[in-house]
């Protein structure tokens, strides 16, 4: 019985979440306009096995400014749309972080203003995240992990809740494609705890990320 237990205690959680296997791909194009701003132009697409397909897509900008050697300050915009099986509405998001590298660590610090067409409240959202690039010999060629939170400080009426929303988990090779271009492939998991009645989730993804930088200046290397 002991054994019986045990295994039911084990197996408990695995049942009491949901599983999904997605594709995120997502191309960025940073554009240099002086020493000391760049534009990046974003683009993302993402697809699931439970929401039949292709479920969301972003485009938008992101304006960057360097204070001081190693820090950045950001402001962009992004339109995120739903599709498939992708119960969410559409949104207009608006974004400001700062970045700042140490060496082979990258940190960024993110504020979202999340905008829903079926209510009026701003949805609030921050996003502290940590990376490391560990060389690998090869020029341009890095072994890479992240980790990224999701913290709500604000409730709205079309459905944000505040408290703690997920966790994710990047693990992955920076893969040098010429002499401005390179791509982030990886490992990336999702995890959504249980919150409001709703199932536990964890998502498992292959994630490819393209990254271009024009006019030679090179961006900090960070992940949506």
């Amino acid at each position: 019985m002991s054994v019986l237990a045990a295994t039911l205690l084990v197996a408990t959680p695995a049942c009491a979440q949901r599983e999904d296997e997605q594709l995120w791909l997502q191309v960025n194009t940073n554009v240099t306009l002086n020493d000391d701003v760049r534009l990046t132009l974003e683009q993302i697409a993402r697809f699931s096995d439970r929401q039949d397909g292709l479920y969301q897509t972003e485009f938008g900008g992101l304006l960057s400014y360097r204070v001081i050697k190693g820090v950045e300050l950001g402001f962009g915009y992004r339109k995120v749309g739903a599709h498939n099986g992708n119960t969410g509405e559409n949104e207009d998001r608006l974004r400001q972080q700062v970045v700042a590298s140490f060496g082979r660590v990258t940190t960024r610090f993110r504020v979202d203003e999340r905008f829903y067409p079926i209510g009026s409240g701003v949805g609030v959202r921050i996003r502290p995240l940590v990376r490391y690039n560990h060389p690998l010999g090869r020029k341009g060629l890095a072994l890479f992990v992240s980790h990224e939170s999701f913290i709500l400080p604000n409730s709205t009426n079309w459905g944000q809740r505040s408290g703690y929303e997920r966790m994710r988990n990047l693990v992955g090779l920076v893969i040098p494609i010429g002499q401005q271009v390179s791509a982030d492939v990886g490992y990336l998991n999702q995890f959504r705890p249980d919150r409001g009645g709703a199932r536990a989730q964890m998502d498992h993804a292959l994630s490819v990320q393209l990254t271009i930088n024009l006019h030679t200046a090179l961006a900090p290397l960070t992940h949506d």
